[in-house]
């Protein structure tokens, strides 16, 4: 793997791991497009950990607070800290499920370009839903255990290919109530234990990967950068506008997609 491709699927995925337009999508399309071969699991495993690391660090006074909220004196300051962490628990629980039991099936159906265009049709869709049925403008600190279920149900749908977890999570939680910026603000808390579990899943697969170092090291770097200024940048354009141009870009790619499988097959 070179370094300009190392440096192009790190970008992409730390970008579209948090923008509401799937991640796995991409990280399917953009080498099919390009005539690249496919990442492999391992540098897939480098892309997430990178993204990872763009949720703890970004969110290192949320995680700081929610540890603190372990302890009973942090717990009697600031009861909403253990809402919220018991919140994550519950909301952790689905996806990991659906992952344990469906990892090697679901990883078939990432190689297929039309089955994540479908997914990325079925991701639009949601978005229109979420903005049509929003209501109320709940802060971050009310959510409910029911809440938490039901976002965690949702994240466990993204298994599918070309279903953003990010999206259909922010979907979830402004069909519960959530306001915009606190829906997004709970999706990307709740990624960080799927993708931690994720990674540490498949590090098993560095070991025989025979990737280079550089192209690990700057995968992981430009992950994490993208990563970050991707959650900055939803977290505040979503206080003041919709996730209707995010259906149009998924599906503007869903139908150049299909287009040219149709044309070339894939």
């Amino acid at each position: 793997m070179s370094l300009f491709e190392a440096f192009l699927l790190a970008f992409v995925q730390g970008v579209t791991e948090f923008l509401p337009i799937s991640s796995s999508a991409h990280l399917v399309l953009v080498p099919w497009w390009l005539g690249w071969e496919a990442p492999g699991l391992a540098f897939d495993t480098v892309l997430h950990l990178g993204t990872l690391l763009a949720v703890l660090v970004y969110f290192w006074r949320d995680w700081w607070e929610l540890a603190l909220g372990l302890w009973p004196r942090g717990t009697s300051r600031n009861p909403s800290q253990r809402r919220l962490l018991m919140a994550l628990v519950i909301g952790t629980i689905p996806a990991a499920v659906a992952g344990y039991g469906f990892e090697d099936f679901f990883a078939a159906m990432f190689e297929r370009p039309v089955g994540v265009a479908v997914g990325l049709i079925l991701t639009g869709f949601l978005l229109i839903l979420a903005e049509r049925r929003r209501h109320g403008g709940l802060a971050l600190d009310r959510i409910g255990h029911l809440d938490a279920l039901i976002i965690g149900l949702a994240q466990a749908v993204a298994i599918f290919p070309g279903i953003s977890r990010s999206g259909i999570t922010i979907a979830a939680g402004l069909g519960r109530g959530l306001e915009r910026p606190a829906a997004a603000r709970f999706s990307f808390l709740l990624s960080a234990p799927i993708i931690f579990g994720a990674g540490i899943s498949q590090l098993r697969h560095l070991d025989t990967a025979g990737l280079d170092v550089l192209p690990v090291v700057l995968g992981l770097i430009v992950a994490a950068a993208a990563g970050m200024l991707s959650i900055r940048y939803l977290l505040r354009y979503l206080q003041q506008r919709t996730l209707y141009v995010f259906t149009g870009y998924v599906w503007l790619l869903a139908l150049v997609t299909l287009v040219r499988a149709a044309l070339i097959g894939g």
